[in-house]
Formats: structure tokens, sequence, C-alpha cells
């Protein structure tokens, strides 16, 4: 089994940076990918950003230049850098960890970006 527990949400103005922090534990050596969705109210959830092993990431067009994903492997830790945000990513943010064991997901943190 993973265990995934996010950080670093806040209230941001707007071109402003956040970072969150995804923290697993458990089989993670099980784990093959690590992916940041995002979910606002009343609108589906969207896939953020994405780390593989190997270490290749991918982007929504949407964040692509302004968000980065990265990991520490020596603190078991996912990070996403949001820079330049935008009101439009206003959203709760949910770690996923994909694994030959299944999927897991974490509780979530809420980013706000509001002046």
């Amino acid at each position: 089994q993973v265990h995934l527990v996010e950080s670093g949400g806040g209230l941001v103005q707007p071109g402003g940076s956040l970072r969150l922090s995804c923290a697993a534990s458990g089989s993670i050596f099980r784990i093959y990918a690590i992916n940041w969705y995002r979910q606002a109210p009343g609108k589906q959830r969207e896939l953020v950003a994405s780390i593989t092993r190997g270490g290749s990431t991918g982007y929504a067009e949407s964040v692509k230049d302004r968000f980065t994903i990265s990991r520490d492997n020596a603190k078991n830790t996912v990070y996403l850098q949001m820079n330049s945000l935008k009101p439009d990513d206003t959203a709760g943010y949910y770690c996923n960890a994909d694994s030959d064991l299944g999927h897991y997901w974490g509780q979530g943190t809420q980013v706000t970006v509001s002046s």
C-alpha cells in the first residue's frame, strides 16, 4: 500500500508562487509515476503534471512554462512548484500515485489565487 500526504497550499495573490509537496510512504518502490491533479468547484478533475520513476515529466498545456514537477528521492517527496499563478489555478490539488498495487490518492490541499 502507498500513503500520500500533500502540503503547501494556501492563499496567494495573482502572479505569486507556491510550492506543493507530496510525501509518499509505504510501498514506494512499487510506484511508477506520481501525478498532480486539480479540481475546481463545478469542473472536472484535471491532470496537471506527472513525473515517472525514470524522471520523465509531463504537463498540462494550461500550466506549461509556469509549473515544475520535481522529486527528492531521499525524502520520498514530489514537489509542484507553481509560478505566475492565476485565479484560474484556484482548485483543490491532489497527489496521485500509479503503482502495480493500484492507484492511490492523497487528501488534497487547497490553492486559492485571489487579490
